[in-house]
């Protein structure tokens, strides 16, 4: 079921992109052209409330000061990018 899932946010992703670049070519008529920005806003909406759930189900193992791992919410915060664990979390 995952899978049916991961597919339909990709499936939403590919049909976003060819919106924008077909909107990008400039071309389109212009009632063809509001029905694909449309079309785009919900894809855009699906696709931040799947980002959304996914987010909140993400967990991180981090180690508290005694050395001890636990399970605690993904905090975006915390996360630089680099892949690095912020200060004092070693």
């Amino acid at each position: 079921m995952a899978k049916k899932k991961e597919e339909q946010f990709e499936e939403a992703i590919k049909r976003l992109q060819g919106i924008v670049e077909k909107m990008e070519k400039g071309d389109l008529p212009l009632e063809e052209a509001m029905e694909s920005f449309s079309e785009g806003v919900r894809l855009v909406q699906y696709c931040h409330q799947k980002l959304e759930q996914a987010e909140n189900r993400v967990q991180m193992l981090m180690k508290d000061q005694q050395g001890a791992w636990s399970a605690t919410a993904f905090d975006p915060a915390l996360s630089d990018g680099s892949g690095e664990k912020p200060n004092g979390l070693d």
